[in-house]
């Protein structure tokens, strides 16, 4: 992934938590998980072949949420925008999970860090990448919680070009209609996708209001705005919850942010070494 030119190496991942946290989420700094994400998503993009970098900096504030702070042992997090890999595989990595060393051979040949995350991958609940299923994964994950009287937690992401399939919506009317309680999905709410606009590609809004009518409870927040996704994300024993978290695609690098071209991107060793003073900086990382 990372020339050497392009920073220091990574420093060694803290061990995971352990039997000390058999009842509890482990407890980080979510702002420093997100700001080590956004560095390693770079590291990637600097890599031989690249990295879905956009939806990936836009997400690693909530995906550090939930890795910081939210997932107990044996709760679940499916990654539907399966394009994010690379900060789903930071944020293992820094929970000791897999080798952080590692995160050094992403989509090379031979490595298990995908494009897309396998399962086979330790802490990957499902392989994802073709868009549309992780959200009937993580509702049959949490049906079966519902009828065996289990208290598992399900988290999923969905990427807001992902809700033009069909089977998104499928999914969000079977989940509203069974009042599935410790459902958790998040919309990574960036507007832009591969071709563009969402809205000029598929219109999607108005996008709380339509959740709300299949029967979720819905809750739009500042996708960048920790102590706000830390309360949003919290499930409900009342039904499903679906957060709309609006974000900035690219978030924390400025020649990436809000543009279409950051969707995949194969950065040179110098625009490496400028993405990643610009997340040094304190306005460049999560807010």
């Amino acid at each position: 992934m990372a020339m050497a030119t392009t920073g220091p190496p990574h420093s060694p991942a803290p061990p995971a938590n352990g039997a000390a946290a058999a009842d509890a989420a482990p407890t980080r700094d979510p702002a420093a998980m997100a700001r080590r994400i956004r560095e390693d998503v770079i590291r990637m993009a600097g890599g031989p072949e690249g990295a879905h970098a956009g939806g990936s900096l836009s997400s690693a504030d909530l995906i550090a949420v939930l890795y910081a702070e939210l997932l107990r042992p044996g709760d679940a997090f499916v990654l539907s925008k399966g394009h994010a890999a690379p900060a789903l595989y930071s944020a293992l990595a820094q929970l000791g999970r897999i080798p952080v060393e590692e995160l050094d051979t992403y989509a090379r040949p031979g490595s298990r860090l995908f494009g897309h995350p396998p399962g086979e991958l330790p802490g990957v609940e499902f392989a994802t990448g073709s868009l549309g299923h992780g959200l009937g994964l993580s509702i049959g994950l949490a049906l079966a919680e519902q009828l065996s009287g289990g208290d598992r937690h399900v988290y999923t992401l969905l990427g807001d070009g992902e809700l033009q399939e069909g089977s998104v919506w499928e999914a969000a009317l079977l989940a509203g209609h069974r009042r599935l309680p410790g459902l958790v999905a998040a919309v990574d709410r960036n507007g832009l996708q591969i071709t563009g606009r969402t809205e000029e590609c598929v219109g999607l809004e108005p996008l709380e209001a339509k959740f709300t009518a299949f029967g979720w409870q819905v809750r739009g927040i500042d996708g960048h705005d920790l102590s706000a996704l830390r309360e949003a994300l919290r499930p409900s024993p009342d039904g499903p919850v679906m957060v709309i978290a609006r974000t900035v695609k690219g978030r924390g690098v400025p020649f990436l942010e809000d543009r279409v071209a950051g969707h995949y991107a194969k950065l040179k060793p110098a625009l490496v070494r400028r993405a990643l003073a610009a997340l040094a900086r304190p306005a460049g990382g999560a807010s």
